[in-house]
């Protein structure tokens, strides 16, 4: 794999960013829930050749592994695909694990019944090389096979702000009335606890992309809560008002621009 500098880049900023923890505190695994109940919408046989891009530590490649799909994971992020390799690579569903750059997959044409990018929309700040990407899974899906991209939405860097009082941090506040504006997350004194650099879109411009790579969206959802309740690391443990939540998600899906991420399907034709 070719080290350009946004590999650089990514790579350094989860040397700083602890990916394996994001999903373990209370609005992770928020996320996690609501997204996997959002995965499997899209799954209705079993088993299925599941491509997961940019798959992190494997939080969803190993559950969909124990639910008896073919995984082939990758992520561009050494310490990611050894953290994985070292937890399931005995797993017999989890056919491949590879490091790999989304923009330029090794994998063959037409492979794929479900491709999974749940990073590098959000990653690459250039348009260019978001479509790359889109197009790579676009060649590795069969006919009628489907893309689940998921994007952040442009405002959820502000909701955070808001809710969390960092909007009175200056530097918070100043990388938020860029990206606002832009889209383009700029962290790069790292002054703040997040990515080194990101793209948050809106709803209109990643169906645009999803469009323009050649694939035709179907749906696109919101994933998560943009807004939190007090004491959600308590709250979360009351498993009664943790569905509540999960319920709250369920109903802001077809408000997308109001979560914090967006899923956006995409169906190869």
């Amino acid at each position: 794999m070719t080290m350009d500098s946004i590999t650089k880049e990514i790579i350094e900023n989860y040397n700083y960013f602890d990916e394996d923890s994001r999903l373990k505190n209370a609005s992770g695994i928020l996320e996690e829930e609501h997204t996997r109940r959002l995965i499997l919408k899209y799954i209705k046989t079993t088993p299925l050749n599941i491509y997961d891009i940019g798959a992190g530590t494997g939080h969803y490649s190993s559950w969909l592994a124990e639910l008896g799909h073919r995984i082939y994971f990758s992520d561009i992020v050494p310490k990611h695909v050894e953290t994985f390799k070292n937890r399931f690579g005995t797993n017999s569903n989890v056919i491949s694990i590879k490091i790999e750059d989304a923009r330029n997959l090794s994998y063959e044409n037409d492979v794929g019944d479900l491709v999974i990018l749940n990073g590098p929309l959000y990653h690459l700040t250039a348009k260019k090389d978001r479509l790359q990407v889109l197009k790579e899974a676009k060649r590795i899906l069969k006919d009628n096979g489907r893309l689940l991209g998921f994007s952040i939405s442009r405002f959820a860097g502000l909701n955070y702000a808001l809710s969390s009082g960092e909007v009175f941090n200056d530097a918070y506040f100043e990388m938020v009335k860029e990206e606002v504006t832009s889209g383009i997350r700029t962290n790069s004194t790292l002054k703040n606890k997040t990515f080194t650099s990101a793209y948050f879109h809106l709803l209109e411009e990643i169906e645009a992309e999803i469009t323009e790579s050649g694939l035709i969206v179907e749906n696109s959802f919101g994933v998560g809560l943009a807004w939190s309740p007090p004491d959600l690391e308590t709250v979360i443990l009351d498993n009664e008002k943790k569905q509540r939540l999960l319920r709250v998600a369920e109903m802001m899906e077809k408000y997308p621009m109001q979560s914090p991420k967006i899923l956006t399907v995409g169906n190869k034709s």
